[in-house]
C-alpha cells in the first residue's frame, strides 16, 4: 500500500502541483514571520545591548510615596552625589545623564521623527564614549552649540557648521551644529531624533538645573558589575536612588523587545493561520477529486483483500508525501521572505540594526509540521470518505453520488451551526464593550463554519439567480450554470476558500469606515473651534501659548483646557479649566439640565459624572486642590460628555488660584475661533505667531480627519496586504478545482465538440463557471463580513454614542469586481486546456 501511494504521487504530479503551491505559500507566510521577527527581535537585542556597554552600574532616582501613599517630590541625584561615586572602588568613571523631549525642525520647518521619538541629551564632556563623532566635527559648547545623530542629518539634509531650529518646551532656538554623532539609541532606529547639548544647557533647557536624570558608572578593568554595585549600594542611600547592573538593564531591555515583537509575531501568523486554513479546503478539494477519479482503483484494492483503514492509510501517505514536500519547499521560500521583508523595512525608512538572519530550529520544525499536519488532516475525510465505499458499488460507477441521509446530516448540522453562531453574536451585540468581544468570536467562528457547511445547499438557488445572465452567453452560459451545481460540494469548497478572505476584508473594511465616520462626527460635533493648538508629544503646554494666540490678529475666542486633580469626598476627581467666557462660541455641547455657565464657582458637570454623583442643577460639593486649597462649587448644568471633552469643567481663573504657587498650569491644549474662519492663511499667522514653533501643532478640524483617516488607511492596507495571501490561495484553489473538473470531464468536452461546440465556446463555458463560483464565493463573503462589522460596531456604539453603520459601497462593488477577476483569471489555463483537448481522443476515454 506503501508504494502504491508513492506511485499515486508520482503519477498525479501535475494534478497535485496546485495543493503543492498552496501549501507552501501558507508554509512561507508562518516560517517567513518567524525568520523576519527572530531576525529583528535579535538585531534589536543585540543594539540595545550595545547601548550598555559604557554602563557597568546605572543610578536611578528611587520613588517615594508619603503616609497616604501618594507620589512625593521625586529625590535628585546630584553632582556631590557624582563625585562620591567617582571614586566609589572599583569605579573608572562616571557619566551625569539629562535627558528630554526635544523637537528638531527640518530645512522646511516641519518636526523631524515622531513626537514622542524626538529627544534631546546631554553630551559628557569633550569626548563621550556613548556618541562617537564623526569626522569633522567636536563636542557642542555653550547655549548656541548642538550635536544630532547621523540619520537626522541623512533625513534632513543637515551637515556640520548650519543652523538648526529647535524647541523643547518653549521659545524657538537656532543654535549651530558643532557635531554629527553615531549612536545604537532604539528611537532613533525607529526614525526619531536625538539631539545633544553641553551638559549646564542640557540642565537648564530641561529643567534639571544642579541634578541628573542618572548616573551611569563604568567598572575599572579586572572589577565585576556585581561587584562594583555593592561598592556603590555603599556609598548611595537608599532612600534616594537604586542601582542596576548594565548587564540587567540590557536584559531588561531583551525581554521588553522581545515582548513587543511578540504582538507582531502573533498578528503575521494569524493571517499566516488564515492563508492555511483557506488552502486546507484547496487539499481537501483536491484529494476528493483524486479519490473519485480512482474509485475503482480503490475498489479493486478492496476486492483483493485491502482493509478500510489500508485505503484510508494510503491516501494519508500521499497527503505527508505532497506536505513534505510543500513545508521544505515553504521553509525555504519563507526564509526568503524574511530577508525581503527587512530589506523591506530599510527602504521604507524603518530603519532596524544589522545582523545576521535568525533561521532557529524552532523555525524550521514549525514549518515542517505545519506543512505536514495541515495537508495530512484536510486529506483525512476524503481518504475515510473512500474506504466506506463498497467495493461492488465502487466497480460499477465511477462516481458514487452522496446519499439523500447524508446530504439531510450536513444541511442539519450546517443549519444548527450557523443558527448558534447568529445567536451568539446578536446575544454578543447586548453585552458590554469588552465583555462581548469573546463570545462574539466564539459567534463567528460558528456561523463560518455553518455557512460552509451549508454551501452546497446555497449553491443552487444563488447560482439560479444568475441563470438570466447567463444565458446570454447561450450554451455555453447554460453548460456553465449546470457544471457549476453538478457537484454542490466542490462547488462549495472552492467558493469558501475565497469567500473566508473576502469575509475578513470586508469585515475590517466596514469597521474601520465606520469608526472614522464616528470620529469625525464627534470631532465636529463636539467643538465649533476653527483650531486645536496642541504639543507634538502630547506634553503640557505653556500658559504664554493661549495669551499670545488670544492677542493674534484675526482670533475672536481662545480657551485652554486645563487640568487639575482634586478630591471631591473620598475620591479623587480631574478638574478641567476652560475660558468660561469663551467657552460656548468653542464647544457644541448638548445641556440635559440646567444652563451652561462657567465663571467663579458655578462649574457644568458631564451625564456620566452626574449621575455617579448624584448630583444635578443646583447641587453643590466641595473640592479639595492639590496644595490644600478648598472651594465649595455649584453645579450650574449638566452636559452630554464626549470623547473630547467630558468631566468638571470650570473657569481657568477659579481653578490657577486654588494651585500651590510652585504649580506650572497644566495646559493640555487650546482651541481657538477666528473671525475668518479655517483657511491656509490663518492657520500661517497662528503658527508664525508661536515662532514657527516644531514643538507644537495647529490643526484644523480637516487636519485632525486626515490625522485619524491616515491611521485607519495604513492599518487597512497593511491589513490588505496580508490577507491577499489568502486570496492568493483561494486563486489556486479555483484553477486547481477547475483543472481537475476539465480532467475529470475529458469525454464529455469531447463530445461536445463532436456535435458541433467550437474551442471559443469550450473556453467560454469553462471561464463562466469559474466566474459563477467566484461570484458565488464574493457574495457571501461580502454578506458575512457586512455582517461581522455591523456586530462589531454595535460593541463600540455603547461607548461612542457618534458610532453609526456606515457600508463602503463603493469599496463592497470592487470587492465583487475583484471576485469576478479572480474567476476570469483562474479560469485561463484550464479553459485553454479544455479547448485544445482532442475531441476523438477524449471521447474515448473513461
Amino acid at each position: 500500500m506503501f508504494r502504491t501511494a508513492l506511485r499515486n504521487v508520482l503519477a498525479h504530479k501535475a494534478r497535485l502541483l496546485m495543493t503543492v503551491l498552496a501549501v507552501m505559500l501558507g508554509v512561507a507566510c508562518v516560517s517567513g514571520t518567524l525568520v523576519f521577527t527572530n531576525t529583528i527581535s535579535d538585531a534589536l537585542q543585540k543594539s540595545s545591548a550595545k547601548g550598555f556597554d559604557h554602563v557597568d552600574v546605572a543610578i536611578q532616582p528611587e520613588g517615594r510615596l508619603n503616609e497616604g501613599g501618594e507620589a512625593v517630590e521625586q529625590p535628585k541625584l546630584t553632582p556631590e552625589l557624582l563625585a562620591k561615586v567617582e571614586k566609589a572602588p572599583g569605579a573608572a568613571s562616571a557619566i551625569g545623564v539629562v535627558s528630554g523631549f526635544t523637537a528638531l525642525a527640518d530645512k522646511d520647518g516641519k518636526l523631524i521623527g515622531g513626537g514622542f521619538q524626538s529627544q534631546g541629551g546631554n553630551y559628557w564632556g569633550d569626548d563621550d564614549p556613548r556618541y562617537p563623532i564623526e569626522d569633522g566635527g567636536r563636542a557642542p559648547r555653550g547655549e548656541n552649540e548642538i550635536a544630532i545623530d547621523s540619520k537626522t542629518a541623512d533625513r534632513a539634509g543637515y551637515q556640520v557648521g548650519d543652523t538648526i531650529r529647535l524647541s523643547v518646551d518653549g521659545p524657538v532656538l537656532t543654535p549651530t551644529i558643532t557635531a554629527i554623532f553615531t549612536t545604537d539609541d532604539g528611537n532613533v532606529a525607529a526614525g526619531g531624533s536625538l539631539a545633544l547639548f553641553d551638559t549646564a544647557t542640557a540642565q537648564k533647557l530641561f529643567h534639571m538645573e544642579g541634578q541628573y536624570d542618572e548616573i551611569a558608572v563604568r567598572a575599572a578593568d579586572g572589577t565585576s558589575q556585581d561587584r562594583l554595585q555593592t561598592a556603590i549600594d555603599k556609598i548611595v542611600p537608599d532612600d534616594t536612588a537604586s542601582t542596576t547592573t548594565g548587564q540587567r538593564l540590557a536584559d531588561q531591555q531583551a525581554e521588553m523587545i522581545a515582548s513587543s515583537m511578540s504582538g507582531l509575531k502573533n498578528g503575521l501568523l494569524v493571517f499566516a493561520g488564515i492563508a492555511l486554513f483557506v488552502g486546507m479546503f484547496i487539499i481537501a478539494n483536491t484529494f476528493t477529486m483524486l479519490v473519485a477519479q480512482r474509485t475503482k482503483e480503490l475498489a479493486l484494492l478492496r476486492a483483493v483483500g485491502a482493509s478500510r483503514r489500508q485505503v484510508t492509510r494510503s491516501v494519508l501517505v500521499e497527503a505527508f508525501v505532497v506536505g513534505a514536500v510543500a513545508a521544505v519547499v515553504g521553509l525555504a521560500a519563507g526564509v526568503g521572505i524574511g530577508a525581503g521583508m527587512r530589506s523591506l523595512m530599510g527602504v521604507l525608512d524603518a530603519t532596524v540594526p544589522a545582523g545576521p538572519l535568525v533561521v532557529s530550529p524552532g523555525t524550521v520544525a514549525t514549518a515542517l509540521l505545519v506543512g505536514v499536519l495541515i495537508t495530512m488532516l484536510a486529506a483525512w475525510l476524503p481518504g475515510r470518505r473512500a474506504a466506506k465505499i463498497p467495493p461492488v458499488a465502487a466497480m460499477g460507477s465511477v462516481h458514487a453520488p452522496a446519499t439523500t441521509k447524508s446530504l439531510v446530516v450536513r444541511n442539519t448540522i450546517g443549519a444548527l451551526f450557523a443558527g448558534a453562531g447568529i445567536a451568539t453574536v446578536l446575544y454578543a451585540t447586548t453585552m458590554d464593550g469588552s465583555d462581548g468581544q469573546a463570545p462574539m468570536g466564539f459567534g463567528a467562528v460558528l456561523l463560518i463554519i455553518g455557512v460552509f457547511v451549508l454551501t452546497p445547499l446555497l449553491s443552487r438557488p444563488l447560482v439560479a439567480a444568475g441563470a438570466p445572465v447567463l444565458r446570454v452567453f447561450g450554451v455555453s452560459g447554460k453548460l456553465a450554470r449546470q457544471n457549476s451545481v453538478r457537484n454542490p460540494r466542490r462547488t462549495a469548497a472552492t467558493a469558501s476558500a475565497l469567500m473566508i478572505g473576502l469575509t475578513l476584508i470586508t469585515g475590517m473594511t466596514v469597521m474601520a469606515g465606520s469608526l472614522q465616520t464616528s470620529i469625525n462626527k464627534m470631532a465636529a460635533d463636539a467643538i465649533k473651534a476653527d483650531y486645536v493648538v496642541s504639543m507634538a508629544n502630547g506634553n503640557f503646554l505653556s500658559p504664554d501659548v493661549e495669551k499670545k494666540l488670544a492677542s493674534t490678529e484675526g482670533v475672536a475666542a481662545t480657551s485652554s483646557l486645563r487640568n487639575a486633580e482634586s478630591v471631591i469626598g473620598d475620591e479623587t476627581e480631574y478638574l478641567t479649566g476652560v475660558n468660561g467666557s469663551a467657552i460656548r462660541e468653542l464647544t457644541d455641547l448638548t445641556i440635559d439640565n440646567g444652563s451652561f455657565k462657567v465663571g467663579g464657582t458655578d462649574v457644568v458637570v458631564d451625564a456620566d459624572t452626574a449621575e455617579r454623583r448624584g448630583w444635578k442643577a443646583g447641587s453643590s460639593f466641595t473640592a479639595a486642590f492639590e496644595g490644600g486649597e478648598r472651594q465649595k462649587l455649584t453645579v450650574a448644568g449638566v452636559y452630554e460628555g464626549n470623547e473630547l471633552l467630558r468631566g468638571i469643567l470650570l473657569d481657568n481663573a477659579t481653578l490657577t488660584e486654588r494651585l500651590p504657587a510652585t504649580a506650572d498650569p497644566a495646559d493640555m491644549q487650546v482651541m481657538v475661533k477666528t473671525s475668518a474662519g479655517a483657511s491656509d492663511a490663518t492657520k500661517d499667522r497662528l503658527e508664525k505667531a508661536l515662532g514657527d514653533n516644531p514643538a507644537i501643532r495647529v490643526q484644523d478640524r480637516q487636519d485632525i480627519s486626515n490625522e485619524i483617516a491616515s491611521m485607519f488607511t495604513l492599518m487597512l492596507n497593511m491589513l490588505y496586504g496580508l490577507l491577499a495571501m489568502a486570496v492568493i490561495v483561494a486563486v489556486l484553489g479555483v484553477i486547481n478545482t477547475l483543472a481537475m473538473s476539465v480532467f475529470e470531464r475529458s469525454q464529455e468536452i469531447g463530445m461536445l465538440r463532436a456535435i458541433g461546440l467550437d474551442r471559443r465556446g469550450i473556453k467560454r463555458m469553462v471561464r463562466l463557471e469559474s466566474l459563477v463560483i467566484s461570484l458565488f464565493g464574493g457574495v457571501l463573503g461580502i454578506g458575512l463580513g457586512v455582517f461581522f462589522g455591523w456586530a462589531a460596531g454595535e460593541l463600540l456604539a455603547a461607548h461612542m454614542p457618534t458610532y453609526e453603520l456606515v457600508l463602503p459601497w463603493a469599496r463592497m462593488a470592487l470587492f465583487l469586481l475583484l471576485a469576478a477577476t479572480v474567476g476570469i483569471l483562474a479560469a485561463l489555463w484550464p479553459a485553454r486546456r479544455a479547448a485544445k483537448l482532442n475531441m476523438l481522443t477524449a471521447i474515448k476515454s473513461e
